[in-house]
Formats: structure tokens, C-alpha cells, sequence
């Protein structure tokens, strides 16, 4: 919402001056913060846990789905990344291709990029082919006995190229995936809270019917401000709390920081950023299409409110 913008900074400041504690506490900050989320979400989407960081946040989810499927494995879209823990290094290609290489339950599907990808605009259904490939990786993983805990993915692809997945995928996935016992984990880390101005999340560009099992949030929450969060269903809360080991966190959802991230919403809605996004977007959009026609060195100009992709090519037929 705009560097150190003085309605997050007064509300961070006013409430440092009168209670910040540990999350132990109970606090009106963290029930109002939680219902005010809970408005921009789907209704299943009812229960949120409270965190530090992005990663924090994707390692929680990457948790609530082992306990809640009793499976192991994830698939994971190739390029990704989703955080810096070792757990997440562990489902972040991205990364792991550097490091110690592919976990045996780590399962890598294509990009649905239908600009570079295997798949392309010219494919008569490229949906259901790239969905496709996941229902492949699932069947070749049921044979060597392994058992999927989840689909993990950002809503948009960021770091594997701002990527727009076709309307239609993640529902064909999610089929695939809940059919297999898996849950679908949505990454809204670096693409929610309106980014994509048509929506609030992104994950809703892919049509009214698709909900995610998990969706996990961070980076412009707090604007700056450590916090994040993980929005789950019911049923996937209560298999966690059905260990008996509780999920704590000492700063994760303090009043300091659930001020400020009440604050942030408020400026998202007060100063209509979702609809500035969509106006800014289409605006850059326009411009950088004028910019393809002139340079045969720009292959694809693609994207969505604020999250946009200028793909450079050497060879247009290639």
C-alpha cells in the first residue's frame, strides 16, 4: 500500500504505545483481524492461524496437510519457490536444483505456460493436458507406493516466469489431487490481496468455483510488517488439533501487528487500490504491447492488475 504510508504507521505506533505481548494473550485485534480476513475469503475458508513470515507460513500449510491426509508427498510446479526453510527449499525447484537435489517425496509437474511451455496456445486443450501431466505424476507415485499429501502452487506462478495458468486448471487438478487423498494449497504469498485487481486473490481468476483447501498469505499483509497467515477449513484444522500439540507462536497474530494489518486493509479499500491496480495494469499492459509490435525481441507480454511478464526471445518461431 505504498511506502511507510502514514495510516499503517499510526496504527502500528498507536497500538506499540499501549500492549504488545505474546499471542498467549487474548486480544481483540487478533478475533477482529481474523473476521476481517475471513470477508474477503470464501465462507469453507474460516479458521486462520497467525505468523511471522511467508515461509512460516507455507511450512504451517506444508504441516496441516500431512496431519490432515496422513500422506507425505507433495507436487510442486516446476521453477517454484516458496520459502527458505528446509522444508520449503525441499518443494522449490527453483532451488533444490542447486542444492542437494529432488527429495524421493517431491514430485515436479510442468509450468502450465502456454507461451513457453509444453503445451501452447495452439494446443486444442492445453487445460486438460497440463492438468494431465499431474494426474500422470499421482498414478507413477501410487505405483511406487508413495501417497500425496498435497498439490502445492502459487496462484500465479512468480519466480517460474509470471506465469497466468488457464481458467480451469487448478479445478482439474484439484480433482486429481483430492481424488489421490491430497489437499490443493494456494501460495497467495507475493499475488494476494488484490494485486490482480480484478479479484482479491488470485486464485479466483480461475472462476467462482474453485476453493483451495489451504491458502497461504505474506509480503504486502503487513506492508513490510513480519506478519502473515494460513486460512484453512474446519475439518483440516481440526485434524491438526487432534494431536494435542497445539499450534503456538509467539509473535504470530500480536495486537501490534494485527493493528497493522488491519490498517492495511483498510487502506486496500479506502484508497481502492484493487481497482487502481486494474487501471495501472491495463494502462502498463497497453504500453507494453505498443513496445512488442516494434521489437521482435519481445515474445510475450502477459498478465493481470500488477503482476505482469515481459518474456525476451532470441527466435520467434522457437
Amino acid at each position: 500500500v505504498g511506502h511507510c504510508h502514514p495510516d499503517v504507521v499510526k496504527a502500528a505506533y498507536e497500538q506499540n504505545q499501549l500492549l504488545n505481548t505474546n499471542s498467549r494473550y487474548l486480544h481483540d485485534n487478533l478475533v477482529d483481524y481474523a473476521d476481517r480476513l475471513s470477508k474477503t475469503l470464501p465462507e469453507k475458508l474460516c479458521i486462520f492461524y497467525f505468523l511471522n513470515s511467508g515461509s512460516e507460513a507455507n511450512d504451517l500449510a506444508l504441516r496441516l496437510a500431512r496431519q490432515y491426509t496422513k500422506h507425505e508427498d507433495v507436487i510442486v510446479l516446476d521453477h517454484a519457490y516458496h520459502g527458505h526453510l528446509t522444508s520449503l527449499i525441499d518443494i522449490s525447484p527453483y532451488k533444490f536444483r542447486n542444492l542437494e537435489g529432488q527429495k524421493e517425496w517431491v514430485h515436479v509437474a510442468p509450468v502450465p505456460d502456454t507461451y513457453r511451455g509444453l503445451y501452447r496456445e495452439d494446443h486444442e486443450d492445453s487445460v486438460t493436458a497440463y492438468a494431465d501431466e499431474v494426474k500422470n505424476i499421482i498414478e507413477q507415485a501410487h505405483k511406487r507406493g508413495r501417497k500425496i499429501a498435497a498439490f502445492f502452487v502459487e496462484s500465479l506462478p512468480s519466480v517460474g516466469g509470471q506465469i497466468i495458468p488457464p481458467a480451469g486448471y487448478f479445478q482439474k487438478v484439484a480433482g486429481h489431487v483430492h481424488k489421490a487423498g491430497g489437499v490443493f494449497i494456494a501460495d497467495e504469498i507475493q499475488v494476494g490481496f488484490g494485486r490482480v485487481g480484478k479479484h482479491f486473490w488470485a486464485f479466483q481468476l480461475q472462476g467462482e468455483d474453485f476453493i483451495p483447501d489451504i491458502v497461504t498469505m505474506g509480503k504486502p499483509i503487513g506492508n513490510g510488517h513480519p506478519l502473515a497467515c494460513v486460512a484453512t477449513t474446519k475439518e483440516i484444522a481440526a485434524a491438526f488439533a487432534a494431536t494435542g500439540v497445539e499450534y503456538f507462536n509467539t509473535f504470530g497474530g500480536n495486537p501490534v501487528s494485527c493493528a497493522t494489518g488491519l490498517a492495511v486493509l483498510d487502506v486496500i479499500e479506502k484508497e481502492h487500490l484493487q481497482a487502481h491496480a486494474t487501471e495501472v495494469g491495463n494502462f502498463l499492459m497497453k504500453l507494453l504491447k505498443d513496445q512488442q509490435i516494434k521489437h521482435p525481441i519481445i515474445g510475450d507480454v502477459r498478465g493481470c492488475g500488477l503482476f505482469i511478464g515481459v518474456d525476451l526471445i532470441k527466435d520467434q518461431a522457437e
